[in-house]
């Protein structure tokens, strides 16, 4: 089923409405969609390279815009479906435990960048920052920051290497990101605790 999803995401290329499909898969993906939209993203790049901006652009407000429906659906689904279940397991105290460190620490805001630029489903921190009401303002910026990061280098790249490229990325993609990431958070580290 999840290959004819794919294969169905990658056939809307090649339509006249491919630009609001690219918006739409970027919009959905950010709260309940499976597939990235760089399965459009890739395509649409390389089928007109001179549109990387206006397509990386599209990309990043629609998946930006979806994350605060997967926040919404965090804030006011936890209420009704989240919090009985686990009281019935008796677990609401280790999840007010959980929700207390990921919004006093700066870890939310890593978790959420970490979604947003590497193949880790974003979907899952959108509407668990919700459910714990992660300020939405740094919620905001930290998306903006890492999706526009992540959508206009893979556009970028495609513009500028074209279908090599794209080898390339589909084959390494999820070791790149998370190697950046490593790389980042190791960085930080260094500074905070050895300067």
């Amino acid at each position: 089923m999840l290959r004819r999803l794919y294969d169905w995401t990658m056939s809307l290329a090649a339509t006249r409405h491919a630009e609001k499909a690219l918006f739409g898969v970027s919009f959905v993906e950010s709260s309940i969609f499976p597939i990235p939209p760089d399965a459009l993203l890739i395509p649409m790049v390389l089928a007109r390279r001179e549109s990387w901006i206006r397509l990386a652009l599209i990309c990043t407000v629609g998946s930006v815009l979806g994350a605060f429906m997967g926040y919404a659906i965090g804030m006011f689904l936890f209420e009704t479906i989240g919090q009985p279940i686990l009281a019935f397991y008796g677990k609401a105290d280790s999840f007010q435990e959980l929700s207390a460190w990921y919004n006093s620490s700066s870890w939310g805001g890593w978790a959420i960048f970490g979604a947003a630029i590497t193949p880790f489903p974003y979907k899952v921190v959108t509407i668990f920052s919700g459910t714990t009401g992660f300020n939405l303002l740094a919620f905001t910026v930290i998306s903006v920051i890492g999706r526009g990061f992540r959508f206009f280098l893979v556009a970028f790249l495609l513009y500028r290497f074209g279908d090599p490229i794209r080898v390339f990325i589909e084959k390494y993609l999820n070791l790149l990101f998370i190697l950046f990431v490593l790389l980042l958070v190791g960085g930080l580290y260094a500074v905070k605790f050895v300067f």
